[in-house]
């Protein structure tokens, strides 16, 4: 996609940042068109060598970035940087509470000679108490109710991916395009806060909602009270797992008769769905023993022509070769700051028919730091 037919495209930003939260508020301005221009220390951001889990973090939120290496614990690096921010309409930050100030490149001070900076920090926590507090995602998944809510009672689990993280680069995101939006018609830039606490707050919002209209606790989602009678994961033929939700009276009759079991629809104790949810072992049980007989391959199509809700049971691995995703264009090759290829998974939406894709290679450390800060010296000769 042509990057002069993207929203965002003359929108310029600076980013300061690592890991997860601060990198995807970048990498969705990129997308959308802002040359997104990346300060790495010398040596490239740590992120890029991180083992384990978090292998993966710098090439699935990088993207669509001009790299520029400059130390800034030096006076030449802290210079050129605030230049560079002069030229900027975004800053963005993810860094310890203080980091920033220390160089003097918080809100408060640049905002005296950068009004219509918007400047955007993603912390642990918005201003309060906790504020100074070091959070990581795991944290407030506890702190947040998250995983309370996801593990058995009396095992907190934490959610299997960096939501809080990502969840926090999307609300950055957000308030960065309110801010333009807003200096469209003030002429003032402003800062923004997005924080993981809060983030997961919002995730248990529903929950909380729950306690406060009917005072009881909501148990954790292994321990629920289901609403509906068929809603779980059942075991198939040769230990296939799938997912099936019958969430309604026809869904429950039209799943026997896809099951060649009519009868079951007909007996008295399974009536309706709440005389199912009363007696949802029972029934689960019996439904257990049928599906057992039959293969996920065979099943799912007669599931899906029959618009019963299901889901295969799927690994991250397996989502690389997903067919819906390489159908609709979610999943494109990108080059790596290594030079070889790997498939990305892009915005999860589409504008006017067209999803924001990948339009440069994943850029090496420094890459850009000769055009981007050739470009001052042009400027302040000019």
């Amino acid at each position: 996609m042509n990057p002069a037919n993207l929203p965002l495209e003359g929108i310029r930003v600076i980013e300061f940042t690592h890991m997860v939260m601060g990198p995807t508020c970048g990498m969705i301005l990129a997308d959308l068109g802002a040359e997104v221009i990346k300060i790495e220390p010398p040596g490239g951001d740590k992120t890029r060598n991180l083992p384990g889990l978090g292998i993966g973090f710098f090439r699935s939120f990088n993207r669509n970035k001009k790299s520029v290496v400059l130390d800034i614990n030096t006076d030449e690096g802290r210079e050129a940087a605030l230049e560079l921010i002069g030229e900027c309409d975004v800053l963005l930050e993810n860094f310890r509470p203080g980091l920033m100030a220390k160089f003097g490149f918080d809100y408060a001070t640049l905002s005296q000679t950068h009004s219509k900076l918007i400047y955007v920090s993603h912390k642990g926590f918005l201003p309060g108490p906790y504020e100074k507090r070091l959070a990581l995602d795991e944290v407030v998944q506890m702190m947040g109710g998250l995983a309370y809510m996801t593990g058995p009672a009396g095992r907190p689990l934490r959610a299997g991916t960096s939501v809080n993280d990502i969840m926090g680069g999307m609300f950055g995101a957000i308030g960065v395009l309110a801010a333009l939006r807003e200096r469209d018609l003030t002429g003032r830039g402003q800062e923004v806060q997005s924080a993981l606490f809060e983030n997961c707050v919002f995730l248990s919002a529903q929950h909380m909602q729950q306690y406060a209209m009917t005072h009881e606790a909501p148990p954790p989602m292994p321990s629920r009270v289901s609403a509906w009678s068929v809603y779980d994961v059942f075991t198939l033929a040769e230990g296939e797992q799938l997912f099936i939700g019958a969430v309604s009276d026809k869904q429950f009759v039209t799943l026997c008769d896809v099951l060649e079991r009519p009868d079951l629809a007909r007996e008295p104790e399974f009536a309706t769905n709440a005389l199912r949810v009363a007696v949802r072992p029972h029934l689960l049980e019996r439904l257990g023993e049928i599906l057992a007989q039959h293969r996920a391959g065979e099943l799912a199509p007669k599931l899906e022509a029959a618009g019963i809700p299901y889901a295969p049971i799927m690994r991250p691995e397996q989502l690389l070769d997903d067919p819906h995703l390489k159908a609709s264009g979610g999943l494109v090759p990108m080059q790596t700051d290594d030079g070889g290829t790997t498939d990305v998974v892009l915005l999860p939406l589409t504008m006017g028919g067209r999803r924001p894709g990948v339009r440069q290679p994943l850029a090496r450390v420094g890459e850009h730091t000769d055009e981007v800060l050739g470009r001052l010296k042009k400027n302040v000769a000019a």
